[in-house]
């Protein structure tokens, strides 16, 4: 008998084993003169060959892929800071929530600030959240959460709005590690401190257990003017410049109160309770970034609550002109031949506006109460001290009425002009009612609510009044600009308040950086090489499994190459030809082929 042994990898195509994986020899025994015809994979030199220089240009290609991919997300990701796409789940930005409970309305703002550098000088570089059609990603509720002091249990409720859309935005990752800060102002002041408590034990008890942001008892809270107003410094971006920033003044006119504030030199006298001195920084006793602020608040001089004043002074001490043919009174501060009809304490009243703007500001000058002692002097208005100010060299902002009334209607926000300022307003103030509406429907006034078309004459005259009889801002000061936006940033009160609660997160990263340098000192070859991991990791990974994958796929090919040339193995590879890698048949003594 003779016997056939073959060889046939049996799990692959056959187009591959008849290319790469079939080679044949035959060994003839000269004592028996049997022939022994061997298969073996892959023994011909050439094939060979060609079979490691492919696995070599697959490895190669597949790393080159990944690798370029790894570098075009590392590039798109310093080209698109701020962008959407960065604040996903791996997102290396950190977090923070403000919610604003105005009088009149509550306001979610969503910051964040890339890891601090670990410099002890510098601040956290905190922007507004955007969306991709670059605008500030925020929310607005209302009315005021101050209407909740009768049913305080559902403030939490009436929250609800705002906390979902924080939610949304910010990657679920980092919901743990964000801070949320619900601040309120003057309207849950104007409230008794037993409905002030009500409202704020009802968000301190929920929130924290519906949501998962940072949310501690002291995080909802109400704060006093002078929190109100902390400093927010303007960034000029600039790496030569000094780490302490530059300040302007702030103007800040809010529904139910106003607010001035504004940087001065230790060589001006401020009273203890008008004086903020605010330190910014992560460290208590380094004083790069302290700021010694003017802070006034005044309760009752925001647009709505002045308008609230107003009605009840003229209806008290019958200041206005009382038409019988109408049978109603006639309020210079309404549109021309607007009807207002309503009560206040019970007192009904119909007033016609006549739409004068000159006449507006006289009848509201006693709201200022200019005539109240001053103490210290000088003193802007209500008895108030207030260092002097109005020199053109020195730069404010006004912010929400200011900017609503120059802008909202009359369109001439940005740097104010007294002058110009007046022209506007008397113009709409005069203008009919019935075509103000129409300009309205045909959208001509954009920005506006039919609340403010009606009120727009009174809340004109109410914003100069303050301005220039009440702070005592001259006439020809051209250093003040109404803004919502400066250096491309929303400008809220808000964005100086998370600043100011966030100070001291530096310090984790400079004391992260600081161990680290210790280590890095005793071990720096070590540190060298690890610090280049966060970025080699996955090509570094994919290399060595490369190269064990190429080592094993060689090893084995010597393997078949030596057992090739030891024909004592073949007899230990004997299997069934259906159900191995390897068969053996034997080959009649007719088919033997001779010598």
């Amino acid at each position: 008998m003779v016997g056939r042994i073959s060889f046939r990898w049996l799990a692959l195509p056959s187009f591959i084993r008849g290319h790469f994986f079939h080679s044949t020899h035959q060994v003839i025994d000269n004592q028996t003169g049997i022939i022994t015809r061997s298969s073996f994979l892959g023994t011909h030199s050439g094939h060979f060959k060609v079979l490691i220089l492919v696995l070599i240009a697959i490895i190669f290609l597949v790393s080159l892929y990944f690798t370029m991919d790894f570098k075009k997300q590392r590039i798109h990701r310093r080209m698109n800071l701020g962008a959407p796409a960065e604040h996903n789940l791996v997102s290396e930005y950190h977090y923070g929530v403000v919610i604003d409970c105005g009088s009149s309305g509550s306001r979610v703002y969503l910051y964040y600030w890339p890891p601090h550098n670990g410099n002890r000088d510098e601040l956290l570089r905190i922007k507004q959240l955007r969306n991709q059609r670059g605008t500030p990603v925020r929310m607005k509720i209302n009315p005021g959460i101050s209407t909740y002091s009768t049913n305080p249990s559902n403030a939490s409720e009436y929250l609800k709005p705002l906390l979902d859309f924080a939610v949304e935005h910010i990657p679920k990752s980092k919901h743990k590690e964000t801070p949320l800060y619900i601040l309120a102002t003057a309207g849950m002041r104007l409230l008794s401190k037993d409905k002030q408590d009500a409202i704020l034990n009802d968000l301190r008890s929920d929130i924290s257990k519906q949501y998962s942001f940072h949310f501690t008892p002291t995080h909802a809270e109400i704060i006093t003017g002078k929190q109100e107003e902390n400093p927010n410094p303007l960034s000029t971006e600039k790496p030569t410049e000094s780490p302490r920033k530059k300040t302007v003044g702030a103007l800040d006119m809010g529904g139910a109160s106003a607010q001035i504030a504004f940087e001065v030199p230790k060589s001006t006298f401020v009273p203890k309770d008008l004086l903020s001195d605010v330190n910014l920084g992560c460290d208590s006793h380094e004083t790069i970034h302290n700021y010694r602020v003017y802070v006034a608040t005044f309760l009752g001089f925001g647009s709505n609550a002045a308008h609230h004043r107003y009605i009840e002074y003229v209806l008290k001490n019958k200041t206005l002109t009382y038409d019988k043919s109408s049978d109603a009174l006639l309020d210079p501060c309404l549109p021309l031949e607007y009807h207002e009809k309503g009560s206040y304490k019970g007192q009904a009243y119909h007033m016609i506006g006549t739409g004068d703007y000159i006449q507006c500001k006289n009848n509201i000058q006693p709201l200022l109460n200019a005539s109240v002692y001053c103490k210290s002097k000088p003193c802007s208005f209500n008895g108030v001290y207030q260092p002097s100010i109005g020199k053109n060299d020195e730069q404010f902002y006004g912010f929400s009425e200011y900017w609503y009334s120059m802008h909202d209607v009359l369109r001439i926000g940005g740097q104010y002009d007294a002058v110009k300022m007046a022209k506007a307003a008397k113009g709409f103030c005069s203008t009919r009612w019935n075509v103000l509406r129409r300009r309205h429907t045909q959208g001509l006034y954009p920005f506006a609510d039919n609340h403010r078309l009606k009120y727009q004459c009174f809340k004109s005259a109410w914003m100069t009044t303050m301005l220039h009889e009440g702070f005592k801002f001259p006439a020809s000061y051209h250093g003040l600009k109404s803004a919502q936006f400066i250096e491309n940033k929303e400008v809220q009160w808000t964005l100086g308040a998370i600043l100011y609660l966030t100070r001291f997160l530096p310090l984790r990263e400079i004391q992260h950086n600081h161990l680290h340098s210790q280590y890095a000192s005793s071990k720096s070859s070590y540190h060298f090489l690890m610090s280049y991991v966060s970025e080699m990791e996955f090509r570094v990974v994919f290399v060595i499994c490369s190269v064990v994958v190429f080592a094993a796929i060689v090893l084995f090919f010597r393997r078949l190459r030596r057992m090739h040339r030891s024909s004592t193995y073949l007899s230990l590879w004997t299997q069934s030809p259906k159900s191995a890698v390897y068969s053996m048949e034997l080959i009649p003594n007719e088919e033997q082929i001779p010598v």
